[in-house]
């Protein structure tokens, strides 16, 4: 057991350029036929993902769970829900991991727990017990309405009536989600010693879920209104009111860097690394900064920029570096265009296969650390998903105007040649769509043009460049539809030149020649 007990050395700032493969564990792969994944199937498919070249894994929540929001919704911090396998699974899957030099990053989802948490059953009970101050409690306003005009992200007001301390529950998602009251030193101690348990099992870090919700207004303030012209749907649907105000006070609080201080100062032994999900229309970059500057909060931050719904050209791509540039500085972003959480990228883009191929290599040569999606190295779209086989609450909530998050989870396909694409013997819990199975990673592997061979190449070429994982970012431009730019560092120059239309371009040449320029094609065509 000592030998899982320990992280994957080597450079403590491995996290700096690295690239993160995700798994969603319910939809990677299937080792007991019961139509979901699990610990053993990751298990059994690293060699795949390490064959990508990549720096680390991150494996979304796989811990004890009723399962109303697939995982994000802990009932138990410290174990494995049953669903998944075992803890034994766990550090199977870490030695594995370690073995084929791949670090593992769990997804640690500290701002609430499930109703179903020991926590939460115990601080319902009444006002006065040990663990009463351990979520986010209120009186009604004096005509029994909640106390703010807070909103969920998953639809309604964020406060849950309960009858048995007759005071409203905070819960910025799912009203079976009731968050953490991190105003309690007690409730920080707890979620640090999570944080330790997982440690001490080998893993190489965390990728934090809704980092920015942690901590909310202790005055319970109202949010401000948010005028429709500033509104967008980076976080949540338009369809969806909780676009319609600006979350001051609900997230966002300036008290949360003293919990990531804190944080980090449990990491810094093990050599661990996080990457904290930034949730946030309006401020995410200038978040990132803060929460990623200096050496004592978190190494990385996750944008979502580059997870926008439409498809970003030179100019957009120009004005995001330049944000993070004069927000950012001495952070540190991580940077994805597909998750478990948004449609894929090659259909929320309309992207060809070159186009594919335009934006990893593109992805690769940010300034950044990267993080890929399962299937993403495939090519898989977006799989349509009939009302009646939906999963996923969101969906199910503003159905049909968003369609949910089910499109983008479907199992992987690993064989051509098999009606489940060689994920299950047993009926998947999301349908395989019919349309991946020409995608399939072995079919892929056996043929040299496919598109996982260029992942591999793009990947291969930022871990060989240290300027392009590691580097400064200079002179950027933007000339009709491409985007050109400088990567440096310790003497390494690399010129960058994209073409991100369909259509064939010209660029001024009068530096081109000294160039090793990474030219690729149009991100369309």
């Amino acid at each position: 057991m000592e030998s899982l007990q320990k992280q994957l050395g080597g450079d403590a700032n491995w996290w700096r350029g690295a690239v993160i493969y995700q798994v969603y564990p319910r939809s990677f792969q299937d080792s007991t036929g019961d139509g979901i994944g699990d610990l053993a199937g990751i298990t059994q498919r690293l060699d795949h993902i390490a064959s990508l070249g990549v720096d680390a894994v991150w494996i979304s929540p796989f811990f004890t769970s009723p399962m109303k929001d697939y995982g994000y919704d802990v009932s138990d911090y410290c174990d494995v829900d049953p669903m998944f396998g075992t803890l034994a699974d766990f550090d199977a899957l870490i030695a594995r991991a370690h073995e084929l030099n791949l670090r593992v990053m769990i997804d640690l989802v500290l701002s609430h727990t499930s109703d179903q948490h020991a926590w939460f059953g115990e601080s319902r009970a009444d006002r006065d017990n040990d663990k009463a101050n351990w979520y986010v409690w209120a009186d009604p306003k004096p005509d029994g309405t909640p106390p703010n005009n807070w909103l969920s992200i998953f639809g309604g007001p964020a406060w849950q009536w309960d009858s048995r301390r007759q005071q409203y529950y905070l819960h910025n998602f799912l009203t079976s989600q009731p968050d953490l009251n991190f105003h309690e030193p007690q409730v920080q101690e707890a979620l640090l010693d999570v944080a330790r348990f997982w440690l001490a099992r080998g893993v190489d870090g965390f990728r934090l879920d809704t980092i920015n919700f942690y901590v909310h207004d202790d005055q319970l303030r109202d949010n401000p209104a948010l005028p429709v012209e500033r509104r967008n749907a980076s976080i949540a649907p338009m369809v969806n009111p909780y676009n319609h105000q600006e979350h001051i006070y609900s997230k966002n609080r300036p008290e949360n860097i003293d919990f990531l201080r804190k944080l980090r100062a449990e990491m810094a032994p093990f050599g661990a690394a996080a990457v904290g999900e930034v949730g946030d229309a309006l401020r995410g970059l200038e978040i990132m900064g803060q929460y990623t500057a200096g050496d004592d909060l978190m190494q990385m931050c996750y944008a979502f920029e580059l997870l926008s719904g439409t498809q970003p050209d030179a100019a957009r791509i120009r004005d995001v570096m330049e944000h993070v540039a004069d927000v950012a500085a001495d952070g540190w972003a991580c940077w994805a265009f597909s998750n478990h959480d948004v449609q894929r990228h090659v259909s929320r883009w309309n992207l060809s296969d070159a186009g594919a191929r335009c934006f990893i290599t593109l992805l690769m040569c940010l300034r950044g650390s990267a993080c890929i999606y399962q299937g993403e190295e495939l090519g898989l779209s977006e799989a349509e998903i009939d009302f009646d086989d939906l999963q996923d609450p969101y969906g199910i909530e503003f159905w049909p105007e968003f369609k949910g998050r089910d499109g983008c989870r479907t199992p992987m396909v690993w064989t051509a040649d098999n009606g489940n694409g060689g994920f299950s013997d047993g009926k998947p819990w999301l349908p395989v769509a019919a349309e991946h199975l020409s995608r399939a990673a072995n079919r892929q592997e056996a043929d040299p043009q496919a598109l996982i061979h260029h992942y591999r190449a793009a990947i291969a070429l930022r871990k060989t460049h240290p300027a392009l994982a590691k580097g400064t970012l200079e002179d950027m431009r933007v000339e009709g539809s491409v985007l050109r730019f400088t990567r440096r560092f310790e003497g390494q120059e690399m010129h960058c030149a994209f073409n991100l239309s369909d259509t064939a371009q010209t660029i001024e040449n009068e530096t081109l020649a000294a160039w090793q320029a990474n030219v690729t094609e149009g991100a369309n065509g």
